[in-house]
């Protein structure tokens, strides 16, 4: 372990103690002020709250889009969006090694029906892990609410898994206090939450969700799989 390495896990500890109790607006004031350019904020466009609140404490931040070649249209329209309604963020497109017909020449067509595990792998995780190689922190939007997977989602951790800190501001939010901030503030939203699309990921592997079930059960539906990989 390098000492930068130890430098920031000991980082991430004291901030998580330190920020536990901290609004989303000082946890990213502390992120700005901590590393500079050298963190960035991962969005799937589903909407634009944590872009909305990161540009308050830095204008030009970088934004994480992966790009996997299986988003639907509402979801590309809505990234192109943010980039017209906050004009200096820098948003980081991160593609796969393959191309959607190079990986179904490789492991055959829809590899994400035979195998979604694998298709998130490559589509996702990986690219992930080759963009955060070159930052020392990210931010994400997830909350506690969102899975019980994610029940006890820290403010601040370090990620083992890709070697940075790991900042998630909004952590304690409720669906409520989620949706008052879209109100309140007009955020940009992906066009298909209003038509039942709760949780949005790849078109393939999202559906609507029924009226009064869980957000993420339009993922992946019909299988036991409910996390991409990306936070665990």
């Amino acid at each position: 372990m390098t000492a930068v390495t130890e430098d920031l896990k000991a980082l991430a500890g004291k901030a998580s103690e330190e920020l536990a109790d901290a609004s989303a607006l000082e946890v990213l004031r502390w992120t700005a002020e901590t590393f500079g350019d050298d963190f960035i904020v991962a969005s799937n466009m589903q909407d634009a709250v944590l872009i909305d609140l990161a540009t308050q404490v830095k204008s030009d931040v970088d934004v994480l889009f992966l790009e996997t070649g299986y988003h639907f249209a509402e979801t590309l329209g809505t990234r192109d969006a943010v980039a017209t309604v906050y004009p200096q963020v820098r948003i980081v497109n991160a593609q796969a090694e393959q191309s959607v017909a190079q990986q179904d020449a490789e492991y055959g067509p829809k590899l994400h029906e035979r195998d979604p595990n694998q298709c998130c792998h490559l589509r996702k995780v990986v690219p992930l892990r080759q963009t955060l190689s070159k930052y020392s922190a990210w931010v994400t939007g997830v909350r506690r609410v969102d899975a019980p997977t994610r029940a006890d989602t820290p403010i601040v951790t370090w990620d083992e898994r890709n070697g940075l800190v790991k900042i998630n501001p909004i952590a304690p939010w409720t669906d409520d206090e989620f949706r008052a901030y879209i109100t309140e503030h007009g955020i940009l939203e992906n066009p298909l939450v209003s038509v039942g699309y709760l949780s949005i990921g790849c078109a393939p592997c999202t559906a609507k969700v029924a009226p009064g079930a869980d957000p993420r059960s339009g993922r992946w539906a019909g299988s036991s799989k409910t996390e991409c990989g990306l936070h665990g």
